[in-house]
């Protein structure tokens, strides 16, 4: 295939995936939508400069191959763009310097000092740039919780960035290839809009995967988590901690569980309002998760009960953890209208026996325990009997 022939079918094929983005648009969770008008507009600008690439020799060079890569480049950016807004993070002018300074480049070697070879170094090391940021930005964002999409996508930044690299320097070792990009003698010019295209194209589907993952991880998420506080919900405790039980009894760890309940909660739903009652239960869910960090699981049982489980190296510790999340809530007032309430919390632990064989069992030790701490007062620790 003659590279004109390659630059129009790839301009195409650009086209059709970027209207078939447009079609999804309204099917895509809102905080990807940026993302995706920005993905989109870039193959789009890729497209219009493929057409200006391949009509180059109809129209006068200073003008045409300035904007022609100009459009390639400003695509670039605007796909390296469009990662920073998937992963949040935030605008920067910094993304237009490569293809400012390439379209100089190019237009500078295309009407005042013409040279294809310097072209053709000067947009290959814009793209392999843009190319590099991109790919670093999809990986340093998901360098935690690898996603295979994103590496997909990543890999496809980074083949690419090699490839223009290559390029640039065999171009550079063989400065009499080709006359122009449009030269069907020199092979480089055949496989060039080719691979070009594997980011408007492949990247695409690759850019929607990385979208429908994201929307397969927010329904796990509400599927596991309770709406008002974030917390575990009872689904994730009955399933997470069986398998920590299990985990403890194999480790030979001691295992607890540690039953939360606010006290004196319906006096501030009937004081404050409801609306200040989900906040109470939200300011409180924070100090208890603060104080138990990532090691211990921490769930919502429902109402103004909460559950955390704990896998210490002795009972000591148990109780003393429990201790640290009743003082930390009190430790906290809870602020709502320029008023400073005191929290307080009741909580009933119950450490593992041999005879306890499943985290229900756990659970009504800890009850009776927590209905023992009620009696006594509140505010306090009741540890179940043996």
């Amino acid at each position: 295939m003659d590279p004109l022939t390659a630059f129009f079918i790839v301009a195409l094929m650009m086209l059709l995936n970027g209207g078939v983005l447009g079609l999804m648009h309204r099917d895509l969770p809102r905080d990807v939508r940026p993302s995706a008008i920005s993905w989109r507009i870039a193959t789009l600008m890729q497209a219009g400069g493929c057409i200006l690439l391949a009509v180059q020799s109809f129209l006068p060079p200073a003008f045409v191959l300035p904007f022609a890569n100009g459009l390639i480049m400003l695509g670039l950016a605007g796909c390296w763009r469009a990662m920073r807004q998937f992963y949040g993070q935030r605008e920067s002018a910094w993304l237009l310097l490569p293809p400012l300074l390439g379209t100089f480049g190019i237009w500078w070697f295309a009407g005042p000092h013409p040279d294809l070879v310097a072209r053709i170094v000067i947009a290959s090391a814009a793209w392999a740039v843009m190319l590099i940021g991109a790919a670093w930005t999809v990986l340093a964002a998901t360098r935690r919780a690898p996603v295979l999409s994103a590496r997909v996508l990543a890999s496809i930044f980074g083949v690419l960035a090699v490839f223009m690299l290559v390029r640039g320097i065999y171009f550079v070792a063989s400065p009499h290839a080709a006359n122009s990009i449009l030269d069907g003698r020199s092979w480089m010019n055949a496989v060039t809009p080719i691979l070009a295209s594997v980011l408007p194209v492949i990247g695409t589907t690759g850019f929607l995967l990385l979208c429908s993952d994201r929307i397969r991880r927010q329904w796990e998420r509400a599927a596991s988590t309770d709406y008002l506080t974030g917390l575990a919900n009872r689904r994730t405790l009955a399933a997470d901690g069986a398998l920590r039980l299990q985990q403890a009894v194999r480790d030979g760890r001691i295992f607890a569980v540690a039953l939360i309940d606010i006290d004196h909660f319906k006096a501030i739903n009937d004081r404050l309002g409801h609306d200040a009652g989900d906040l109470a239960l939200v300011h409180v869910a924070h100090q208890l998760h603060t104080t138990c960090g990532d090691n211990h699981l921490l769930a919502r049982q429902g109402g103004e009960e909460f559950v955390a489980v704990l896998a210490l190296d002795s009972a000591a510790q148990a109780h003393a953890m429990a201790q640290q999340l009743r003082e930390a809530v009190r430790a906290q007032p809870f602020r709502h209208d320029g008023e400073a309430l005191t929290i307080t919390v009741s909580v009933g632990l119950a450490v593992r026996r041999e005879q306890d064989r499943s985290l229900d069992d756990l659970l009504r030790r800890a009850d009776a325990a927590l209905y023992a701490a009620k009696r006594g007062g509140r505010d306090r620790v009741e540890i179940a009997a043996d």
